[in-house]
């Protein structure tokens, strides 16, 4: 699954994990502004589509660029790879796009506030803002989504053929290996669909995870900062960082609520999928064989499939009754932590809408594992197949290996 498409696998992302580490500390230890200092740049950036091409962001492009071109050339020369350039550099760009749109999630919600402050201001005192005020602010806003949507439709182009290219890598090495393979129940569907799935599925989830880090690092911060001005939360009452510790709570409960909930449904997707392809065979071999998928035979596989799905169909009931309780309290759990500011008049429209929205941003970061839970357990079941197919190579290698030494 990962041999196929990365050099050494294991060491790889472990110095990976530990380079990115090193990188993250220097930078946000002093690195960072001592090399502003260093060019010249300031830590204050408009509030427009031209903070992405200020000073600071640029240093920290070239800092980027600098630490992914340093440890793409040890990997290259320490231990090449043919997929080397789609599987180091490509997901490095991944990384570094995934960051770049929580930069502009960061810049939007620093428009948030004086935007919606200028509205409260109209609604307050009629004629005292011009319409030409508004729409300034709408073109601010308007710069910052174009270059949004140009980079995400960038890369999702790109992230296209970055999950094809793994595909491709797995197809290749799983039929170089088919004879030792073809034995295995439903082998035929592991590497035309579970290949393209797997790939799909890990990509999807991983950026998923870095988008969730990132925004934490982003936005943390920010929430720090901003639960200042909401001192007081309902029945808690005066609670120093309230805000902080309410997301960090509530996201826990849910997510250990659906991890309790949902505890069985990777076994039971993965069961789904044997009795599936054990279906799917017979019929196959029927279509060849007069003597196969006989009425009596066909009959038995699909109870089995209709026993399984009838079984997952209950257990997803009751998760998903969990699940969905819980995300429809989230949408207003924000916004009711607000009511004792919102009545005692502390806080403007324009700060109440920055601290939702940095308040669902922390939340949502923190809230990964529900967010992913079902992309997750599908991730498990795939996994486990193709697993099965690692299982095989590896023990008919240690099989040679054995019988060499012997």
């Amino acid at each position: 699954m990962f041999k196929s498409f990365f050099p050494k696998p294991g060491p790889f992302f472990l110095s990976a994990f530990i380079w990115a580490l090193i990188a993250v500390i220097f930078w946000q230890a002093g690195g960072g502004a001592w090399l502003e200092r260093l060019v010249g740049a300031t830590g204050d950036v408009p509030i427009s589509a031209a903070r992405f091409w200020s000073r600071s962001y640029v240093l920290f492009y070239a800092y980027y660029a600098l630490c992914v071109g340093l440890f793409t050339l040890f990997w290259f020369t320490y231990s090449p790879h043919r997929w080397q350039k789609w599987s180091v550099l490509g997901t490095a760009l991944i990384i570094f796009v995934t960051w770049f749109l929580v930069e502009v999630s960061v810049a939007i919600n620093a428009w948030y506030a004086p935007f919606y402050d200028l509205i409260q201001k109209a609604l307050s005192a009629p004629h005292k803002v011009t319409i030409g005020e508004f729409y300034s602010g709408l073109n601010i806003f308007l710069g910052i989504a174009l270059i949004a949507v140009t980079v995400a439709v960038l890369n999702n182009f790109f992230v296209s053929h970055y999950v094809f290219r793994w595909r491709t890598a797995m197809n290749e090495y799983y039929m170089d290996n088919w004879q030792r393979l073809r034995h295995i129940e439903g082998a035929s569907q592991r590497v035309q669909e579970d290949t393209m799935r797997f790939a799909s599925t890990v990509e999807d989830m991983g950026v998923s995870f870095l988008n969730a880090v990132m925004k934490l690092i982003a936005f943390l911060p920010i929430l720090v900062a901003l639960s200042a001005h909401v001192p007081e939360l309902p029945v808690v009452g005066h609670l120093p960082y309230g805000l902080v510790f309410a997301a960090l709570i509530w996201s826990i409960v849910g997510t250990g609520l659906l991890a309790v909930v949902g505890i069985k449904l990777p076994g039971l997707q993965f069961q789904n999928q044997r009795v599936e392809a054990a279906y799917r065979k017979e019929l196959v071999y029927g279509e060849d064989d007069p003597t196969r998928a006989t009425p009596p035979t066909v009959q038995e596989l699909f109870k089995h499939v209709r026993f399984n799905y009838f079984k997952l169909y209950f257990h997803y009931m009751y998760f998903n009754i969990a699940r969905i309780l819980y995300l429809q309290v989230d949408t207003v759990f924000g916004l009711v932590l607000l009511f004792p500011s919102i009545v005692a008049g502390t806080i403007t429209l324009g700060l109440m809408t920055q601290i939702t929205n940095v308040f669902e941003q922390v939340r949502t970061s923190f809230q990964y594992l529900i967010n992913s839970w079902t992309t997750l357990v599908e991730l498990m079941s795939i996994y486990k197949r193709l697993r099965s197919f690692e299982r095989e190579l590896d023990g008919q290698d240690l099989q040679e290996v054995t019988h060499t030494l012997g």
